[in-house]
């Protein structure tokens, strides 16, 4: 009977050990999904900033830096914290499509494409919740 005992509670530490280490790993995966999403929340609320910026050019050029600022900061955020093949291609995207706004608004252009910067914020949105 002793020996079943042992078995039993050692069979049991077992089980609780995968039990606590499958839940850690399901929280951590939860609370980066959700830091996920709360980024790109930001992100999409500064491309609309951005897109608003682009539109008031003529009344204030700095705004639109200072939203593809915050765009940048947010994605350094997301890139830092993710190992997720789609959500790193979208932060490469959306990065890609700030740099090229920006070098538009450096070389005089008043009204820059921001298309590709909200296509990548959506792209980003979606690798976020898969």
């Amino acid at each position: 009977m002793a020996v079943s005992r042992r078995r039993l509670t050692a069979v049991a530490a077992v089980a609780l050990a995968a039990l606590t280490t499958g839940l850690t790993t399901g929280c951590d995966a939860v609370n980066k999904a959700l830091d996920c999403v709360q980024t790109a929340d930001s992100i999409a609320d500064s491309v609309t900033d951005l897109q608003q910026a682009v539109e008031n050019a003529a009344k204030d050029p700095g705004q639109a830096d200072a939203s593809l600022d915050s765009i940048e900061k947010n994605l350094r955020k997301i890139g830092d914290k993710t190992d997720n093949a789609d959500v790193n291609k979208a932060v490469d995207d959306l990065d890609k499509a700030v740099d090229n706004v920006r070098t538009a608004i450096k070389n005089g252009d008043r009204t820059p494409d921001v298309g590709p910067v909200t296509d990548a914020a959506g792209e980003l949105t979606k690798g976020c919740t898969k």
